[in-house]
């Protein structure tokens, strides 16, 4: 057997089948769009407004901002937080089963 002896087989999950992925990406526009026009639709009121929030799309370019902020801090904490790609192996003298 030239691959191994390993069979190849159908995708499993449902993010594997491209039907399935365009459907999803489909569904995700049209509450995208669907979003967009309720910020033209439907206006909002608050006792202690912020002076920007009278600006158009000023929530869809807080939420990107925002989130935008939240990759640079985990960019920085993953050079933190980072271990070796061999830290869960054991050692070298441990490898060998042993005890005595």
């Amino acid at each position: 057997m030239s691959d191994g002896g390993h069979r190849i087989i159908d995708p499993a999950g449902w993010t594997d089948r491209p039907k399935s992925v365009r459907l999803f990406f489909r569904i995700f526009y049209v509450i995208c769009l669907a979003l967009l026009v309720t910020e033209f639709v439907i206006a909002r009121h608050s006792e202690h407004p912020h002076p920007w929030e009278d600006t158009l799309l000023f929530y869809p370019i807080a939420g990107f901002v925002s989130f935008w902020g939240l990759v640079i801090v985990a960019k920085g904490m993953r050079k933190l937080l980072i271990r070796p790609e061999d830290y869960y192996e054991p050692e070298d003298d441990e490898e060998d089963g042993d005890d005595g």
